[in-house]
Formats: structure tokens, sequence, C-alpha cells
């Protein structure tokens, strides 16, 4: 089981590029999966770079709709046509960001909503429940709001007037089951990261986190949600986390001290193998 950072907002390495967004390759049980396709950007060039054949995609996840997630995959379909999409029904909505009355745009882009549009229905995969793409391999479908300290992590909405939060119901996980516990890949955890893992367990029987890597939206988090989430990661007790992308300085060094050596950031470049 191999993952490789192929997008984030930090680059690894001299001859990759970074952008605001988030891309992992994932290598397991003969399928190469690729979750999120960043902007659209830099992942054909650190694809390149990382000798990552983007032609022997076999599934696209997209974690949610926001541009940052979507915007690949154009690009992406282009080259690996028989690939199939696997994503909630929600993906498609126009989407907002609304800071201080002022609305940006931050939906899936138009050349991503129209590959979606021309893929035939049988390699187009909508997802409203748990879903498995092998026996080791699974989404989580929509995510249980449970915990009372955790929000989508910004202030957005499904309309530029800013009246209707939007609840951004496709946010979804995916995850690999390995001898020595779970390894869980989260696109923005705007389900929150702790609810996000929490259902994943459920999904398993209960069985240990063994990694968790992705973005944790934590870069608006007030000390009240960053103490109880630093505190039930830390109950969880994950062998790895990778902090990524919407993560956060002020949130990546609050982990590290307080989980160690546990977590390592991510960067395009970093391969992670279980």
């Amino acid at each position: 089981m191999k993952i490789t950072i192929l997008v984030d907002d930090r680059a690894g390495r001299a001859g990759l590029r970074s952008e605001h967004g988030l891309a992992l390759w994932i290598e397991a049980g003969g399928r190469n999966i690729l979750f999120d396709t960043g902007q659209g950007g830099v992942l054909e060039n650190n694809a390149r770079e990382l000798g990552v054949d983007l032609e022997t995609t076999g599934s696209v996840v997209l974690s949610h709709g926001h541009y940052d997630h979507t915007g690949g995959l154009a690009r992406v379909l282009r080259r690996a046509p028989g690939a199939h999409v696997y994503g909630h029904p929600s993906l498609v909505l126009p989407r907002y960001s609304v800071q201080a009355g002022v609305a940006r745009s931050i939906a899936m882009p138009v050349p991503a909503l129209a590959a979606l549009q021309r893929l035939p229905e049988t390699r187009l995969h909508w997802l409203q429940q748990p879903f498995q793409l092998s026996d080791r391999i699974g989404l989580s479908g929509p995510i249980p709001r449970a915990t009372d300290y955790e929000d989508s992590g910004g202030s957005f909405c499904l309309d530029p007037g800013g009246r209707h939060p939007d609840p951004l119901d496709d946010d979804l996980a995916l995850w690999l089951r390995s001898p020595n516990g779970l390894v869980v890949c989260v696109g923005c955890s705007h389900a929150g990261v702790v609810n996000t893992l929490r259902h994943v367990r459920r999904l398993n029987q209960g069985q240990k986190i063994r990694a968790v890597i992705g973005g944790f939206h934590l870069g608006n988090a007030g000390p009240r949600r960053l103490q109880r989430t630093i505190a039930a990661l830390g109950q969880l007790e994950p062998d790895r986390v990778v902090p990524c992308h919407c993560t956060g300085d002020t949130a990546i060094d609050a982990l590290r001290r307080a989980l160690g050596k546990r977590v390592a950031p991510g960067t395009a470049g970093m391969t992670l193998q279980f």
C-alpha cells in the first residue's frame, strides 16, 4: 500500500510545484486511485516528476466539490478516459466563500463539470452511503456530524448573498484496511476530522486508526476546537498524522507539540508506504 502526495500547498523538492489544493495517488490491492485532483495547474507536472502515470488511473474519488479538489478532473479524464469517478451528488452545486459580505465562487470549475457530464452513467458513481471499492478499500459516504466543536471550517454558502449556509454534505473520506489498522485519506475534513475518523472506525468494526492523511481545515479553528480536536486525536492514537493543504500552520504546530513524532506535515512529493 503506497500513497504519494501529488498536489499540496507546499512542494517537497526541486522540480515539484505547489498550489492551494490536494491530490493523493494511491496504489493498493492492484488498483491506482486518484483521491482529489487539486486545482489542475500542477497535477500533471508533479505526476511526471514523481513517475506517476495518470493514464493508469482506474478510479477518481472526489472528496467534495470545491475547485481546489476538483479542478484537475478534466485533465485526468483526458489521460485516463476509462476511469470511474466517485462522489456525492452535491459535488456539482454552486459554492461560495462569503467574507465581509464579499462572495467568491469556490465551486467545481466549468471544465470539470463538463467532464462529469460527458461520462457514461456506468462510470459515474453518485454515493449517498458508504461504498466498498474492494474488500480492503472503502469510501465513507456522508459523515455524521456528531461532535459539538467541529464545523465546516469557514463561511461557506450556496448563494452569493450568504443567506444559505453550505452544509457540505458531499464531504467524504477514503479508507484502506491494513493488517495494522486503517489508513484514512481526507480532503478537507469539512465534516470534522474527528467525526470522520470515528465514522470510519464504525464502518470497520472499531479497528485502530493507523494513519490519517490530508487536509484537516483547522486554519480558522479557535482554541477550544483545536484543543478538543487534538485531545480526541490523542485518544484515537493514530501511529501517523500527516496534515496537508488546509490544516494551517498554527494547528500543525499544536499537533506536533501534542503528538510528537507521530506528526509529519505533508508536502507534494511525500510518499508513505504501509
